[in-house]
């Protein structure tokens, strides 16, 4: 029987992990052939961790205290290295534990699994459900990386990742900024599921203007030597179109360079030595067993 490992990491959120859980354990109660369990990151919540209930589909659900907090992006990359070289595992499925990641999407997951066992499934974001504001920046977002990198990035953290491709990204210090950057550097055939963005279970949603911002460049960074690469070319083609004074070239030539210093910048967010030790940032783990 195939091993399907969930995980999800957690600031504070228990209500909606609770409830998370719950929808879940809903949505694969008809899936036989899976066994399915589940690793919470629990990013150093200020919050105590309340009463958790084992969900009955789950063979084991496990808590990892974490020490320090570090952040969405690292305790999913902190999660895969854990996971890798602690757990017998087939495939690992990553969520965000507030319920923008829609469980009832699992089965189309599960599906393509099925069918390709070989080939990791993302989610691909077919409808938001933020304001016009955030969803124009995402549009943004995307064309912005597709001209400076040339990779259509449509997803984020939801996906379905084969163990073999958990071996290859698991080591990739780009890992500890970007997950969604380093799954389409590092992997090449990916399959897609449509995924519509769902709304936070309780609460507002915790992504600031800022924090997307950086999201962003951190998506970019990944690809920081095709930028300057590209930000190269486009400079040689600006020389044959204006002259070397005009405006519009210095303008132009201003804009890349100060995009490829931030985009270095960002880069350094990128730590292996950070990544290969954040096992010494695990405080305990919790074996919820009921």
């Amino acid at each position: 029987m195939k091993k399907v490992l969930v995980l999800i990491p957690v600031y504070n959120d228990w209500d909606s992990l609770k409830k998370l859980l719950n929808e879940i354990d809903f949505h694969i109660n008809n899936i036989k052939e899976f066994e399915f369990n589940c690793i919470v990151v629990n990013d150093s919540s200020s919050e105590n961790m309340p009463v958790i209930k084992k969900p009955l589909n789950f063979n084991f659900l496990k808590v990892l205290h974490m020490k320090e907090n570090k952040g969405h992006a690292r305790s999913n990359a902190f999660g895969l290295r854990y996971i890798f070289q602690n757990e017998d595992f087939n495939f690992v499925i990553l969520m965000d534990g507030d319920g923008e990641d829609r469980p009832e999407e699992l089965q189309s997951m599960i599906s393509q699994i099925r069918e390709n066992p070989e080939i990791s499934v993302v989610a691909k974001r077919v409808k938001r459900s933020e304001g016009v504001f955030f969803k124009s920046l995402y549009e943004i977002h995307k064309l912005i990386t597709y001209l400076f990198t040339g990779k259509k990035i449509h997803f984020g953290n939801y996906s379905c990742l084969t163990k073999k491709d958990v071996g290859i990204i698991h080591k990739e210090p780009s890992l500890w900024s970007s997950y969604s950057g380093t799954i389409k550097k590092n992997i090449k055939k990916l399959n897609e599921v449509n995924s519509i963005r769902g709304m936070r279970y309780i609460g507002p949603s915790k992504m600031s203007l800022i924090n997307l911002i950086l999201h962003s460049l951190s998506i970019i960074a990944v690809f920081k030597y095709t930028v300057l690469f590209r930000s190269f070319l486009a400079t040689l083609i600006l020389t044959i179109i204006f002259p070397l004074k005009n405006a519009i070239y210095i303008l132009f030539l201003t804009i890349f360079i100060l995009f490829n210093a931030i985009i270095f910048l960002v880069s350094t967010r990128e730590n292996e030595k950070n990544l290969k030790e954040s096992n010494n940032n695990l405080d305990k783990i919790s074996d919820i067993i009921h």
